[in-house]
């Protein structure tokens, strides 16, 4: 059963534990709950992520700059989706000074897929979300006839991933700025990004390693509280 829910999980990442569930299970030999395949998977993760962590902690700055790092990212027009308050004089409620814009018909985003090496920062690129953008047929056979070789990579490890730290350096940047559409949001990102100093990358570059042990540490903390 852990190899079919895990196999499962590999054809399709994108599947929920209720997807797997009726995947591997039949009307006369349920199997598994939805539960335990969310347990199954999350220890399963765990053990990736710490096993990744114990190979690539040995790297120095070469290995990790021979890598490009790419990811997508979401950036909300108006920076945040919590609770805003104002200060209004009594009577002014649906005075404009006073109301916080909108966006209509789900424009409240942007998602951008970017990339970066030691040597330079890739361009933005507009993309929409939950496309396939990493795991397609087609990207994989381009790659393929490129003899472009792509580093394994856990799954649920953004926190090893450099460039989400990159992410949020463009989120701190536009702090402040606000978009009235999508397209103004687009060339803020745009422009924040090619405000980044290389120094920044190569600071995360050389947190590597740091992560790998941070993964390790961690694991082993809950080992010993277990």
């Amino acid at each position: 059963m852990d190899r079919n829910i895990l196999r499962a999980c590999r054809e399709d990442p994108r599947r929920t534990s209720t997807d797997i569930h009726v995947s591997v299970t039949s009307p006369n030999d349920p199997g598994s709950s939805r539960r335990t395949i969310r347990r199954r998977l999350q220890s399963n993760n765990r053990k990736a992520r710490v096993e990744w962590a114990k190979q690539h902690l040995s790297w120095g700055p070469r290995e990790w700059a021979n890598h490009i790092w790419s990811n997508e990212s979401k950036f909300k027009l108006f920076g945040t989706d919590g609770i805003q308050w104002i200060r209004r004089p009594i009577g002014s409620r649906y005075a404009p000074q006073y109301q916080f814009p909108t966006v209509k018909h789900g424009g409240g985003s942007v998602m951008v897929w970017g990339c970066f090496s030691d040597t330079s920062m890739g361009s933005l690129k507009r993309i929409q979300d939950n496309d396939p953008k990493h795991t397609s047929g087609h990207v994989a056979n381009w790659f393929r006839c490129r003899r472009v070789d792509l580093l394994e990579w856990p799954s649920q490890s953004p926190d090893l991933n450099p460039i989400e730290h990159m992410w949020k350096e463009l989120e701190r940047r536009l702090n402040g700025f606000r978009a009235s559409n999508a397209n103004q949001k687009f060339a803020q990102l745009e422009a924040a990004l090619k405000s980044i100093p290389m120094t920044v990358v190569q600071t995360l570059l050389d947190s590597m390693s740091r992560r790998c042990q941070a993964v390790i540490d961690a694991k082993d903390t809950q080992q010993s509280i277990k």
